[in-house]
């Protein structure tokens, strides 16, 4: 356990465990700026015995780090417009969320949500949502096989022209990170904006897409965190920093796991991903 001038901070697999602040309460300024910094240091923290935050305010709580964005389904229970609600029972929340590969919110977004800070509201008897970190992956990669990710660009959309750098510098940390969802990527493009760009073929990115799954899994899932969520979770997430995806057993029926209810808020991106950002970044240029 490590002392924080405002939280404890216990380190995690993936991030840190955060304990000491009561998100229901008023948070002084000083501590919401130390968050924005933290968020950025460990990428996914989360806060335990939060009790059930309402949907004001969590997003209330989603305003201390930019504009809550809402793109997705309004669900009749969901308790605010801007809180997506999911679950495992279709008249509670959206269903199947989170359990079309691995990704990162908003990939379909001309700037990808920068944040998303999920609050588990019902808790079933098993049905992780696992994380891992995409720098590390990126690190990781054998020469070759970062070079030929480097070169990609992919589609989450053709007809929206919806077109990222696979890999790119992330618009704070400058660290490389990934731009994807494995279930929403229409193809890529091989060294997009340049002379001699070219579109993958289906046979093409069927097997770029398996390749980027075998990262996550490699070695029994040796880089994922599984975080098994406890009543009143609420985590904050760095959603350019961290890939995620729901695991299968978050979908079970009700009658026998017990109900699971999810809110999400996402937090829209200010910067569309490009390979490399200047630094330090334009004085007038918000992150």
């Amino acid at each position: 356990m490590i002392s924080h001038n405002y939280y404890t901070i216990k380190p995690l697999k993936l991030g840190v465990e955060c304990r000491g602040l009561d998100l229901s309460k008023d948070v002084p300024d000083e501590v919401i700026e130390q968050l924005k910094k933290d968020v950025h240091t460990f990428r996914l923290m989360v806060f335990r015995d939060q009790g059930i935050l309402s949907g004001s305010r969590h997003v209330e709580i989603g305003r201390w780090f930019g504009e809550p964005e809402s793109t997705f389904y309004k669900h009749p229970k969901s308790p605010h417009p801007d809180v997506f609600r999911v679950s495992n029972d279709e008249a509670e929340g959206c269903t199947g969320v989170g359990r079309t590969g691995w990704h990162i919110d908003g990939s379909f977004q001309p700037a990808p949500f920068a944040y998303s800070l999920y609050h588990m509201v019902a808790i079933p008897k098993t049905g992780d949502t696992v994380f891992a970190p995409m720098n590390e992956i990126i690190e990781g990669l054998p020469p070759e096989k970062r070079d030929h990710w480097e070169r990609l660009s992919m589609m989450s959309d053709r007809r929206q022209n919806s077109v990222h750098p696979l890999i790119y510098s992330h618009p704070v940390t400058r660290k490389r990170t990934l731009c994807f969802h494995i279930g929403m990527i229409d193809g890529f493009v091989y060294d997009y904006g340049k002379d001699g760009e070219r579109y993958t073929s289906r046979k093409e990115t069927i097997q770029i897409l398996k390749e980027l799954h075998h990262e996550f899994v490699k070695d029994n899932g040796a880089i994922q965190y599984s975080h098994k969520w406890k009543p009143g979770d609420f985590i904050f997430s760095d959603n350019l920093a961290v890939a995620h995806e729901a695991s299968p057993h978050s979908q079970l029926p009700r009658e026998e796991a017990g109900l699971r209810v999810l809110h999400r808020v996402t937090i829209k991106g200010t910067r569309a991903p490009k390979k490399d950002y200047d630094w330090p970044p334009r004085e007038k240029e918000e992150l």
